[in-house]
């Protein structure tokens, strides 16, 4: 179900893929299919996809992915210093304040919220 990329945090109270499926739902559900599809593909194994995933999120400055991505990536065999390593490496891609602004989420989601 498309809910499980929901990650709360202090500054959302409302599950934002909740309101997507409830406000476009083929929209949703396309979406949904879409990750399923990319997810089948055995291009990384879980580990590598789960950093990577969470360097694309810090690129595009989305803590609430960097977030939810961490936890994905401990889960799949990663350390603590990979997934740091994860966002700061967009240091001279994406900037200072791609870093800042996601190494905590990264962090927290690492240690579990």
């Amino acid at each position: 179900m498309i809910v499980r990329y929901w990650v709360p945090t202090h500054s959302m109270d409302q599950n934002p893929m909740e309101l997507f499926l409830a406000e476009a739902p083929g929209v949703a559900r396309a979406f949904d299919d879409l990750v399923d599809a990319i997810q089948k593909e055995d291009w990384f194994d879980d580990k590598t996809a789960q950093l990577v995933n969470i360097a694309i999120q810090t690129a595009n400055r989305n803590p609430r992915g960097v977030f939810f991505h961490a936890g994905m990536a401990r889960e799949a065999g990663a350390c603590r210093q990979e997934v740091v390593g994860a966002v700061v490496m967009n240091l001279h891609l994406s900037g200072l304040a791609a870093v800042l602004e996601c190494l905590s989420p990264a962090i927290k989601g690492f240690e579990g919220g």
